[in-house]
């Protein structure tokens, strides 16, 4: 990409997309077109289309996504795949419209089976059945990079495609009711210490085993792809090592600086 060109973040006031805001900026990058959801409805297929027209990007990083925690995932799932497959189809049908030189769509490691095996590997997606509670998500993800694909095979485009593993970092939604679980650990174990509590309780077991890299490094690794990766075929992005969630807690816990009982929370 070259520094002068007009590059489109959607979602960069989130966790990913500030990130890669922050990774453009330090790279040189300044023709950076930003909008938020009160500029810019990307459910609304005029508006993209004529901001694609107006503004004429040259790349983009579709990373504005419909998503939140289980909870969400479970009590939202109409607006989960409704939301994202006319964001994610909006967009990626503009940039072919308007001549994007390069797209990249991001996604999660969270639309692969339930029961895939460590460490996930790209060519486990669609290997089994999907995890119920995330189900929308995944399917309207999945329809994304489908999607890409075929306009890439159909039209020559560049559409290219990431999925994260956990994030964490600058700008989370720390919103009890639709953060993921390292953002919320952080902020029960935040109010915890603030309000005096001596007991926090946690969801499940703690023994299931999560991957977590920090946005900016996840940011890092975007900015390569854009620079060196022109294959249809997804790439996962992470650490390649994984931590259990009651060891993330202890650590969380102590850097939070609380000094109580953790336990199981009773459904």
């Amino acid at each position: 990409m070259d520094k002068a060109a007009k590059i489109f973040i959607t979602g960069h006031r989130g966790l990913a997309g500030s990130a890669v805001v922050r990774a453009l900026q330090r790279s040189g990058y300044h023709n950076l077109l930003l909008r938020t959801h009160a500029e810019l409805d990307l459910i609304d297929q005029r508006a993209v289309s004529e901001l694609f027209e107006r503004e004429k990007p040259e790349f983009v990083f579709h990373i504005a996504a419909k998503m939140g925690g289980i909870w969400a995932a479970m009590t939202e799932s109409a607006e989960f795949i409704y939301e994202n497959l006319m964001m994610q189809s909006n967009v990626i049908h503009s940039s072919y419209v308007h001549g994007v030189k390069k797209l990249l769509f991001v996604g999660s490691t969270s639309i692969f089976p339930r029961a895939c095996p460590q460490p996930i590997r790209e060519e486990y997606l669609l290997s089994g059945p999907m995890e119920p509670s995330n189900e929308s998500y995944a399917i309207a993800k999945i329809a994304g990079i489908e999607t890409c694909q075929a306009y890439d095979k159909q039209y020559g485009t560049n559409f290219i495609t990431a999925l994260a593993t956990n994030l964490y970092g600058p700008n989370d939604n720390y919103d009890i009711s639709r953060t993921h679980v390292f953002a919320a650990m952080i902020r029960k174990f935040h109010d915890a210490v603030r309000e005096g509590q001596a007991d926090v309780s946690l969801w499940g077991t703690g023994t299931p085993r999560r991957e977590f890299l920090h946005a900016d490094d996840f940011a890092d690794a975007c900015l390569f792809l854009m620079d060196h990766y022109d294959d249809p075929s997804i790439v996962n992005i992470g650490t390649g090592e994984d931590i259990c969630i009651r060891d993330l807690a202890e650590k969380i816990r102590t850097a939070a600086g609380h000094t109580g009982n953790v336990g199981p929370r009773q459904a």
